[in-house]
């Protein structure tokens, strides 16, 4: 239900567990292209800018200018689904290198379903 596509970085709405306060993140879209069109919600991996800590399942981000980020950024394993509207705008798109290399690290972290 949205024109969000898989590999979009977009900036959302992060609401802390608290809930009085909000922070606006970016993330990366990786739900499939007929998830999104489907559901009134996306999945996403977190990014973060905090480069100086990679674990298991991240993936430092080589074109972070091209995908619309502020700084050199890594994509995390932190996967979670959210509402459609907590999507402010959306900042870019991955090269298809980098995507390339976060599936690689996500399928580390996941089981795969064949």
């Amino acid at each position: 239900m949205t024109n969000f596509k898989s590999g979009d970085i977009v900036l959302i709405e992060v609401i802390f567990s608290e809930q009085n306060e909000s922070k606006k993140r970016p993330a990366l879209i990786i739900s499939t292209d007929e998830y999104n069109k489907n559901r009134k919600d996306i999945i996403i991996a977190a990014i973060t800018s905090n480069t100086s800590r990679i674990l298991l399942g991240d993936t430092l981000i080589n074109d972070w200018k091209k995908a619309g980020l502020l700084c050199s950024s890594v994509v995390t394993a932190t996967i979670q689904t959210i509402k459609n509207d907590m999507v402010i705008k959306k900042l870019g798109t991955l090269v298809s290198n980098d995507l390339l290399a976060i599936k690689h690290n996500l399928k580390k972290t996941l089981i795969v379903l064949n």
